[in-house]
């Protein structure tokens, strides 16, 4: 199976694409890659959906699973930043990533 999820500043511009190549239930992924872009939305980019479906034939994927929209922020905590929430993605701060609602 594969996992795709997108990520962006904001619910309307995914910056990046992280696919998730998982061989059995309840184990970590065999193999997990990222796409980035600084200047254009990963899903409108012939050039990384080449490459995703390169990765998930080659894979031997047969079922691909994904959320229907963006689901944070595109940074990762620890690694980009420090704290509760991206101080470049505003947008996700107290906001649920699957609904996108504020929380109270």
């Amino acid at each position: 199976m594969a996992t795709l999820a997108f990520y962006g500043p904001d619910n309307t511009t995914a910056t990046k694409v992280a696919v998730a190549i998982i061989l059995a239930s309840e184990q970590e992924p065999a193999d997990l890659r990222r796409w980035l872009s600084d200047d254009r939305d990963v899903r409108a980019d012939p050039d990384i959906a080449t490459e995703i479906l390169t990765v998930i034939e080659q894979a031997g994927v047969m079922s691909v699973v994904m959320a229907d929209g963006i689901i944070g922020c595109p940074h990762e905590e620890g690694i980009d930043y420090e704290g509760p929430t991206c101080p470049q993605c505003p947008y996700w701060a107290n906001r649920d990533r699957w609904t996108g609602e504020l929380l109270h």
